[in-house]
């Protein structure tokens, strides 16, 4: 029920979910997404959810007072065992709190962290913290690396995965305190760290993993996003200058560049940490995104992610 679209494409990238065969049920008002599946002739189940959290909501606040937000009700269907995971794309404060409180954190994890998947050359990359953790230690930043090493190799086959430290520059003493001190913590680890990456090396297959605090992070992937969709209309502008027989010849390329540009094409961003495979999507997710971000989610519980992530961090 929740995103800027909600609930007709979300229910749309449900029903083409589960034609990909992914286990799909719907929670949220049952009338309202009974009309949306009749739409499609589809019967999928719904579990009735009356209540919604709002973008504007206090996450912690709305989950005292909305026992039944859909959200709420996702949840306790993963912690009961009745959902493996669930896929969110109202409130990410409200989807975080619900997997941390209600389905409950791993053993040993300080902190749950948002794993966003970058398009780089060779294979992707995936970015944590990418929003859920502002402030944070570097023994967490050390935790993050961990879980996304996990995720790197259990979801995208690196063996064993590469990680870097988002930082300034590439030398050791580059950097703010926390840096610095989560460099000593990640070389000193078992993992396969690399050292400090900038911003431009995101461009380059460097690294499979990368670790920074949640306010970096959510900064860095959303200009990269803008810089994206920006450098897609100059193409398509100076595409369409050219002799329609020319733009003929040319947009199939284009059109599979863009494919491989476009942040839906990988649906939603793994929250590490919890005891459930929890995907968060973009507030702007089309049936495309759900699609793909319940595509992950199976993904992720049929590789059995949060018990991998447990093993490691134990």
């Amino acid at each position: 029920m929740g995103g800027d679209h909600a609930p007709s494409e979300l229910v749309a990238g449900a029903v083409d979910a589960a034609q990909k065969g992914v286990d799909v049920a719907l929670v949220g008002a049952e009338s309202q997404l009974q009309a949306e599946l009749d739409k499609h002739e589809s019967t999928l189940p719904i579990v009735h959810a009356p209540d919604v959290v709002g973008m504007g909501d206090d996450p912690a606040r709305a989950l005292r007072e909305k026992p039944d937000a859909s959200v709420v009700v996702s949840a306790k269907l993963v912690a009961g065992g009745e959902a493996d995971g669930f896929v969110s794309a109202g409130s990410t404060g409200a989807a975080m709190a619900a997997a941390a409180i209600i389905i409950g954190r791993i053993e040993g994890v300080s902190r749950p962290a948002i794993a966003s998947t970058f398009p780089t050359p060779g294979s992707p990359t995936l970015v944590l913290d990418s929003g859920a953790n502002p402030d944070v230690k570097a023994s967490q930043l050390l935790q993050f690396a961990v879980m996304g090493s996990v995720a790197a190799e259990a979801l995208l086959g690196a063996d064993p995965a590469r990680v870097g430290l988002l930082s300034i520059g590439e030398e050791k003493g580059k950097g703010r305190d926390l840096e610095r001190e989560s460099y000593e913590l990640l070389e000193a680890s078992q993992l396969q760290f690399v050292g400090n990456i900038e911003g431009r090396d995101v461009a380059t297959d460097k690294v499979d993993v990368i670790v920074t605090d949640g306010f970096t992070g959510n900064v860095f992937l959303k200009t990269t996003e803008g810089t994206a969709a920006l450098i897609s209309r100059y193409v398509l502008e100076a595409v369409s200058s050219l002799p329609p027989e020319v733009q003929q010849a040319v947009m199939p390329a284009l059109a599979s560049v863009r494919e491989r540009m476009d942040w839906e094409t990988y649906g939603g961003a793994q929250l590490l940490g919890v005891k459930g495979s929890v995907l968060i999507a973009h507030g702007s997710s089309s049936r495309k995104a759900i699609c793909n971000a319940l595509i992950m989610a199976k993904d992720s519980a049929e590789k059995e992610l949060p018990g991998r992530v447990a093993s490691a961090l134990a």
